[in-house]
């Protein structure tokens, strides 16, 4: 009798306890731990080593690699052969970095990384083959950005520059908003206070952090009253760019202005311009671009360098560019010149530094424009516009356009 008694209150308890559970189920329980029970602690997983060095002035790779990273230089040359095929690191560019990984357990050099720009990084790892022969092997990826849209607008009142700063827009966005509009817009002369910007582009994360702006798809420039529109259309791999609201290509043979993020000290004139400082005098038949010292010097256009040192004729530090059989360019002043006699150059390539060589007052790139011999005013020229899109990708790009003109209204 006792043992049934004994079975039946079993039971009963087993039966509440689970009633228990069921009604409680969606609430966690907090358990204390006994003394007496031995719980193992979470060792964190040890990690690769990453050294990161910065490529400095006039320092070279294997420099790089020797001096500050202490590799042997047989090492250095090893890496940089099985990369040259890829990318050469004699390219290595002053202020980026060399980051190299160390194994967490043989503390032995792995692996490099070095990010080419702002696209795509550059791996260089040791690996053993089928042979068990150990050896280094270089590839580029994408960077992995994570991207979000994003619609910035603004007022300018002052400057550009100020107007992004009073909207919380990266200026380096901005700078992509004038790249966008280059060709029909010089924001050295063009802009009036209360025109207004609007234009849609990415915002780039890595690692949960914002990096930086990306590509600008659409955007908005009313200018003294002037509607202005670009899109970002890749109608094929030879075709990709900007174009209007009608499908024409906002790209024309040259940039309205070689320099980004200055102002006109020195305009075309053709009557005497005196100089008090230099003791010149005479007509100045090109643009000054007032701009800090070593911005870079982009070419207006597409063409050949016939002239890349020093002038005697007070230009200083001089480049010419010959586009075609009717124009050319000059940039003269500069601090630094990037190009060499007989190099072809592609229109936005940067070509110079804003420098003060020669007869000047202080830095400034003095620009100018040769049609058949003659100095030309560049801001008076009218230039063809480039290829339209062919009419079986219309439909195609004012679809895209209908998207991102729905977008630019969103608040």
């Amino acid at each position: 009798m006792k043992k049934i008694i004994y079975f039946i209150i079993v039971i009963i308890a087993l039966g509440g306890a689970i009633l228990y559970i069921k009604q409680d189920k969606g609430e966690a329980q907090v358990v204390e731990n006994p003394e007496n029970i031995y719980v193992e602690p979470v060792v964190e997983e040890s990690k690769d080593r990453v050294e990161s060095y910065e490529i400095l002035e006039g320092s070279t790779f294997a420099e790089t690699m020797t001096d500050q990273a202490s590799t042997t230089y047989s090492e250095a040359m090893a890496i940089y052969n099985a990369s040259v095929d890829v990318y050469d690191l004699v390219k290595v560019r002053v202020g980026r970095t060399i980051d190299l990984v160390y194994d967490k357990d043989t503390d032995e050099l792995k692996e490099l990384q070095y990010q080419i720009d702002s696209e795509e990084k550059l791996f260089v790892t040791l690996t053993q083959n089928a042979s068990s022969t150990r050896e280094w092997l270089a590839r580029r990826e994408d960077i992995p950005y994570k991207v979000r849209e994003r619609v910035a607008r603004g007022t300018v009142e002052t400057s550009m520059y100020e107007a992004a700063l009073e909207n919380d827009i990266d200026i380096r966005a901005i700078i992509e908003l004038a790249n966008a509009f280059q060709w029909s817009v010089d924001f050295a002369m063009d802009p009036r206070v209360g025109d207004t910007f609007e234009f849609l582009y990415e915002e780039r994360y890595l690692d949960g952090e914002y990096v930086m702006p990306g590509q600008v798809f659409a955007g908005k420039y009313v200018n003294n009253g002037t509607e202005l529109y670009v899109y970002y259309f890749e109608e094929s791999e030879e075709n990709k760019g900007f174009f209007d609201e009608n499908g024409n290509s906002v790209q024309k043979m040259f940039l309205k202005a070689p320099v980004e993020f200055r102002y006109i000290s020195s305009g075309y004139t053709t009557g005497n311009r005196v100089v008090m400082e230099i003791g010149l005098s005479g007509p100045h038949r090109a643009i000054d671009y007032a701009a800090a010292l070593g911005t870079p010097i982009r070419t207006v256009g597409d063409g050949v360098v016939t002239h890349a040192g020093w002038s005697s004729a007070g230009y200083g530090y001089l480049t010419k560019v010959r586009h075609n059989g009717t124009y050319s360019t000059n940039y003269a002043h500069q601090s630094k010149i990037a190009v060499s006699v007989g190099q072809r150059v592609k229109q936005g390539e940067v070509i110079g530094y804003v420098g003060s060589t020669g007869y000047s007052t202080g830095p400034h790139l003095h620009y100018e424009m040769v049609k058949n011999g003659v100095k030309i005013n560049p801001q008076n020229e009218i230039l063809p516009p480039g290829d339209p899109i062919k009419e079986e990708n219309l439909d195609r790009y004012f679809e895209l356009k209908t998207q991102y003109d729905e977008k630019l209204k969103q608040e």
